[in-house]
């Protein structure tokens, strides 16, 4: 009941926070305005995988998953640590074969540097907090999915950028989301529960990233000294963390 109560407590903390930033600071854009409702997704799955840590009937029905998943399987199929990172690479593939998004280079690196800033320490500080033991037993790092979490910003990233152009790209993004939680499962790395935590941290980091966007632009890379813009993020694939940096040399 305990992590129960604090799970809760850092996700409330995180929602109202955004809230307060985006009304104080007038951070909505005019094409895309803060709205409750999408909230909704992100938050029941994220409820759903924090209830799960003291739930035995979803503890349950973690084991039947897993056994029904994991059921006559020889090998196992590492597609998940690759497809992880196809969502949001496709945005940039797009690009480069003409097909434009919402933002230019610069603008949507912003954004999914700003995801994965918020998504990777809110991973490894609730896989610290849990300590929940994965199915195969090799650590305590369970809860949540770092891969999914990172699958699904980045399928919340296609969308946003692209879902003006054709939904499809949106969902196609999403299909490889799904996908990469499945072979978590599947690996016999997470449980259902962490899965669907991950995905819920991962759509709302991203949402998040877009609301606070031009306060993060304005206030943090605008900057003009020596004509250098640039932005570092960290990243977590649930065995490594590292830190990226990108320069925009005007």
């Amino acid at each position: 009941m305990k992590k129960l109560f604090l799970l809760s407590a850092l996700s409330l903390s995180f929602i109202l926070n955004a809230q307060q930033v985006t009304q104080k600071d007038t951070l909505v854009s005019d094409n895309l305005k803060f709205n409750y409702k999408q909230l909704i997704i992100p938050s029941v799955l994220i409820g759903f995988g924090a209830i799960g840590l003291g739930s035995d009937y979803l503890r349950d029905l973690n084991l039947n998953i897993r056994e029904e998943v994991t059921e006559d399987i020889d090998k196992k199929l590492t597609v998940d640590d690759f497809s992880q990172y196809a969502p949001a690479l496709s945005v940039y593939a797009l690009n480069l074969a003409g097909v434009q998004g919402k933002h230019n280079f610069r603008d949507r690196t912003i954004l999914l540097g700003t995801s994965y800033l918020m998504m990777t320490g809110t991973v490894v500080g609730l896989k610290i907090l849990t300590k929940e033991e994965r199915p195969d037993g090799s650590n305590f790092q369970s809860f949540p999915s770092g891969h999914t979490a990172t699958a699904f910003a980045g399928a919340e990233f296609l969308w946003q950028e692209y879902k003006d152009k054709s939904v499809w790209y949106g969902i196609s993004g999403y299909v490889v989301a799904a996908g990469t939680g499945f072979f978590r499962i599947y690996n016999n790395k997470h449980w259902l529960t962490d899965v669907a935590a991950g995905a819920g941290i991962g759509i709302l980091t991203t949402k998040v990233a877009y609301w606070i966007f031009p306060f993060v632009d304005n206030h943090i890379f605008k900057s003009k000294k020596n004509g250098i813009t640039g932005m570092i993020a960290p990243f977590y694939n649930g065995k490594q963390m590292g830190i990226g940096m990108i320069l925009n040399l005007k």
